[in-house]
Parts: structure tokens; sequence; C-alpha cells
């Protein structure tokens, strides 16, 4: 028996960065986008509107992803009043500042893990079996995490932040391994870069923003736009050339690897692997 209504695109964490445009483009291919995050109604409304604007398909819905069996009632509304989701997007962040040890309380560095590690598994944990399901017809189901630059490398101030992200890239190795032969795509993407993102980036710089702008240069803002190709590629790539890791950053930037090189082998300010001119 086959479904006939929409695939999903299942998006938690639908702001009106990453999220958003990674929905705009997935319900402009023929999805329905189920966009969740934790707040700002008005601004999932306007999310749905802008999708539904140009005929697409989409909804919306508030969602604490910390709380316990939230994310599970999630899937399990979606598949049953909605559609099939056939790729979801795990874009929660799990920056929770800049913060020394003795600044990092138990349940704030408990918190990073739950909303950057454990989100993950409890999403898996829901959706993999009905995607294994759906695969033995031949329908591939993808997981798609965003990820950041703490996931690779840890920084001072960042030990919440570091340890939940290096999780969450461990975490997707290990589904990686044990699903893609069941026929589920999981690709961590490693985002290495400033987001031109009004809900993050730009309210977290406030009246900086335009200095920082600026600063960076017309490309060397990642445009969540973009990007949402990059999800919409990692997601219809053929079973037999699948991506797992990829990550993104501007032309102008260097590598996480090298973003704080030293002096003596700096080039010309941009770091070894950096551009010479």
């Amino acid at each position: 028996m086959t479904d006939s209504r929409k695939p999903v695109f299942l998006v938690i964490g639908a702001g009106a960065g990453i999220g958003g445009n990674a929905a705009k483009r997935f319900a402009a291919g023929g999805y329905h986008a189920v966009m969740a995050r934790r707040s700002d109604e008005a601004g999932l409304a306007r999310l749905v509107g802008e999708i539904e604007a140009v005929g697409g398909s989409a909804s919306g819905t508030l969602l604490n992803a910390a709380e316990d069996g939230a994310i599970e009632d999630l899937v399990e509304r979606t598949e049953r009043d909605i559609g099939p989701i056939h790729c979801a997007l795990y874009n929660l962040g799990a920056q929770i500042g800049n913060r020394s040890l003795d600044q990092t309380p138990h349940r704030i560095f408990e918190l990073g893990w739950r909303l950057a590690t454990f989100g993950v598994f409890r999403l898996a944990h829901a959706l993999f079996p009905l995607m294994v399901e759906r695969a033995k017809t031949g329908a591939h189901g993808t997981l798609l995490v965003t990820s950041a630059t703490a996931a690779m490398r840890g920084n001072a101030g960042q030990h919440s932040h570091a340890a939940a992200m290096g999780g969450r890239r461990m975490l997707c190795q290990t589904l990686n391994a044990e699903f893609a032969p069941q026929g589920i795509h999981v690709a961590h993407v490693v985002v290495d870069g400033p987001v031109r993102s009004p809900d993050t980036l730009v309210r977290l710089l406030g009246d900086k923003w335009d200095m920082f702008e600026a600063a960076k240069g017309k490309e060397g803002i990642i445009d969540p736009a973009v990007l949402a190709e990059t999800y919409w590629h990692l997601a219809h790539q053929p079973r037999n050339c699948w991506s797992h890791e990829v990550d993104v950053r501007p032309w102008t930037d260097v590598a996480w690897w090298n973003d704080n090189p030293d002096p003596r082998i700096d080039s010309k300010g941009k770091g070894f692997a950096g551009p010479s001119a």
C-alpha cells in the first residue's frame, strides 16, 4: 500500500535563517514543509505564508525540543496527520554563550548536550524505524544535521558547546554506519562560518551588525538560501554516491583547522591555507 500524500520535509529549528530557507527550498521541490521552532509564533506563521504565497505547502508548530516526549510526539503527529517524513533537518543550535569553566553550571552544560546531541538521538529513535520500513520499497530516507566549527575543534569558553557538537558529529557517524545499509542517508553539515540569519547572528550582534557585514564583505557571510541548495542536493544524491560529511564556508575564510595560524606561517592574515591575495 502506498501513501499518496506529499512527502514531508521536517525541520526542527526553523528560524528565518538556515531552517526557514531549507523549508522554502524543499517546498519548492514538491515537499510539504513542517517547521518547528521554540518560540516566535508570528515568525513561524510568516514563513508558512511566504511558502504558500508561491504555491508551496507548509505548516508550523512551536516545539521545546528539550522537553521529554516533544520530538517523539511531533514525529507521530506529522506521520499520522500530514504525511510520511522522507527528509528531516535537525537544525537546533546549542550555543549557550562564551563561559569559563567556573561560569558553566552543571545544568547549562547538560542543556547543550540535550539540544545538540540527545535531540538528534531522539529524532532518529522515533523516525528511523518508519524510514527503514519505507526503504524496503525503495523510498530512501534522509537525515540532515546542521553542525558547526565546534564539532571539529574546542575553544576556551566553549565547554558545553564543543562537547555537545562533538557528540553530535560522532552520533551522526554511528547512525550512518548502522542505517546507511538500511536505506537512510545521514549527512552532517559543518557550517564553518558566519550565516546571515536574522534570528541568530544578526540579533546577537545588534547595532554592530552593519560594521560586521562591512568588514566581512558581500561574499564573506553565508547566504542561507544558497546553503539550502546544498541541503537539497544532499537529500537527493544517488545511493551510490552519498556524502556523509561536508563543510561549507565563504571563500574569504580559512577552514576550521587553520583559522588561528602561527604568525610564522600566516599568509597575509589569511592563514597558511588562505588566499594569498
